[in-house]
């Protein structure tokens, strides 16, 4: 028997050291749950809501989550490697991101053209991502890596990057009105102005 199954309602559960890997979850609800150690990487969640959850110490590496709604949704200590974020549903009109990750893995995934308006990702791996066209005013990017990631007409407005490294920003294609940054990282911002030429001292 499944140990989470299709077509249910979870509400207020804790689910510890949940082995269910590789499997299809559909329409199921989860609602003030908390998952602890569990090991879901290649499920696909298809149609799932996940309302007020939290996730530590998880592995979700290539989850699928099709038609899949959140909020209020935090991943913490988990790994969250190659999810396409688009294929979930997400809401028309939202003030702050539905989900928020802390000390967390989420390296080649996608968020293109997405509203997640002070999202946090502290501490994050953020490798070889896709940030292209979303709405991340606000984001929290502090003390992450963002090797290889890309950001291109990208509402960065009022985001923080203050002790986030490795990040590549084109300031001429990107919104970066009050945006934070710490030295040294941000001497690489020079480098999209042309009219700039750097030189060794």
């Amino acid at each position: 028997m499944n140990l989470i199954e299709s077509y249910a309602a979870y509400d207020d559960k804790i689910l510890k050291d949940v082995e269910f890997a590789s499997a299809e979850v559909h329409e199921t609800e989860f609602n003030d749950c908390t998952f602890k150690g569990c090991d879901l990487h290649e499920t696909e969640f298809v149609a799932c809501r996940f309302n007020d959850c939290e996730f530590i110490d998880c592995n979700l590496n290539m989850i699928t989550i099709k038609d899949c709604s959140f909020r209020e949704v935090t991943f913490q200590d988990s790994k969250l490697v190659g999810i396409n974020w688009l294929a979930a549903d997400w809401p028309k009109l939202v003030s702050n991101s539905p989900i928020n990750f802390q000390d967390c893995q989420l390296d080649y995934s996608t968020f293109i053209g997405l509203a997640l308006k002070k999202i946090k990702l502290k501490g994050c791996s953020l490798k070889d991502i896709e940030f292209s066209d979303a709405d991340l005013s606000e984001a929290d990017f502090r003390d992450s890596v963002l090797t290889s990631s890309r950001f291109n007409n990208t509402n960065l407005s009022k985001a923080r990057f203050d002790g986030a490294t490795d990040y590549k920003i084109d300031i001429t294609r990107n919104r970066v009105n009050k945006t934070k940054f710490s030295l040294p990282e941000a001497y690489s911002l020079l480098h999209s102005i042309e009219e700039i030429v750097l030189v060794d001292a």
